[in-house]
């Protein structure tokens, strides 16, 4: 969900040419998702449209794979989505299979939970994993998860005897008192250090994962395996947890909805998620791309 503004008017486009991208990456949440978390008919032949032109597109969000099937279907290709902030990436062809975990090392999830207690008392905190959440008790219910294990964070993160504990994917911390930005700052003043600490909620509700991943560095890293230049990426993103793959990427849109710092890192600007503001660009791409092309 944005923090700013809808803008309705006409997109913003960048100084210069709109190049014509290999790879298109997007959020999904308040960016190519509308705020009922439905993917417009308009999107979903936009996004065919791309894959049909040869441009590659990657579902880079904030979600941990089991909440992918709101997009499972409009994958093409490759059927790759980067998830939980870049910590792993997932082959949505292939049942959410795990192709890569970036994961979060439990030490350094405890010494980050031991910082934030100390720095902001009455924060409480749930542990995601490749295989699920699990959660402190005075953790809010966001999303139920029957299955999830309730107890200390410090009890959640504990190795166990075997060494054969799932993959830490994020450490989540919320406070009740805070506001997001200021819990966001004081957290990266406090624990930065040891971790990649972000946010995508509208509430106090922080994401933490291992030190230098993110949404940017696993795109950076997905982009090589295949030859792609930052300048060949289009991005688009809404919330703090996508600046810096909107500064990666040679091209990049902020939302209408989009936080401030998310416009301040994006190369452009269009309309709201609830507007189509990702199909939008994409139809405009696809537009000059066959213009150029029966030029003579």
């Amino acid at each position: 969900m944005g923090e700013d503004g809808a803008v309705t008017s006409a997109p913003q486009r960048p100084d210069g040419p709109t190049p014509t991208p290999r790879l298109i990456a997007t959020d999904l949440d308040g960016t190519l998702l509308r705020d009922d978390k439905s993917v417009s008919l308009r999107t979903v032949a936009a996004l065919a449209a791309a894959e049909e032109a040869g441009i590659e597109v990657f579902f880079v969000t904030g979600r941990p794979a089991r909440w992918m099937d709101v997009v499972s279907d409009h994958v093409h290709g490759h059927g790759l989505a980067i998830c939980a902030n870049g910590a792993a990436v997932v082959d949505l062809h292939a049942g959410r299979e795990f192709v890569e975990v970036r994961a979060l090392a439990r030490a350094t999830a405890l010494t980050v939970v031991e910082t934030l207690r100390a720095a902001a008392p009455g924060t409480s905190f749930a542990v995601e994993t490749t295989t699920g959440i699990n959660y402190e008790p005075l953790y809010p219910p966001f999303f139920l998860d029957p299955g999830a294990q309730v107890a200390a964070a410090e009890k959640l993160l504990e190795q166990d005897a075997d060494d054969k504990a799932a993959p830490v994917l994020k450490l989540l911390a919320h406070h009740t008192e805070l506001t997001p930005d200021d819990f966001l700052a004081l957290a990266r003043s406090a624990a930065g250090a040891y971790a990649s600490i972000t946010r995508s909620s509208p509430t106090a509700l922080l994401e933490i994962s291992g030190l230098g991943v993110s949404k940017a560095s696993t795109l950076a890293l997905c982009c090589a395996e295949r030859g792609i230049s930052p300048a060949e990426v289009v991005a688009f993103g809404d919330m703090p947890n996508d600046v810096e793959m909107l500064r990666w990427a040679g091209t990049s849109y902020a939302m209408g909805n989009a936080h401030p710092d998310v416009i301040a890192a994006a190369s452009g600007r269009t309309v709201a998620n609830n507007e189509d503001g990702v199909a939008v660009v994409i139809e405009r791409i696809l537009a000059e791309r066959t213009t150029h092309r029966i030029e003579p």
